[in-house]
């Protein structure tokens, strides 16, 4: 089974995502050395924390969609659990 993100068109979008998310982490280390208003850091955080979630969902979307639908026999049943694990992770979090 291939892992590939190229395949499916997305790979640049996720490492364009996840440099977005980097840059609003270094911004949040910047705030917290430069001691701005909590409340200010604290809102930062929420929009880290919610593009990861989106991040994270559209992995998912992408798992479900290709890994998961072209599995077959026992092995589409491991890849369920391994997609009900990970929402069970994303829910927790």
């Amino acid at each position: 089974m291939e892992h590939s993100y190229v395949a499916h068109g997305t790979k640049d979008k996720h490492l364009q995502r996840l440099k977005r998310i980097e840059g609003q982490v270094r911004g949040l280390h910047r705030m917290v050395d430069e001691e701005q208003y909590c409340i200010d850091i604290l809102t930062q955080v929420s929009a880290v924390t919610r593009a990861l979630q989106s991040l994270s969902l559209a992995l998912l979307d992408e798992h479900m969609e290709h890994c998961v639908v072209q599995a077959v026999g026992d092995e589409q049943q491991a890849k369920l659990k391994e997609a009900s694990a990970a929402i069970a992770r994303l829910v927790k979090s």
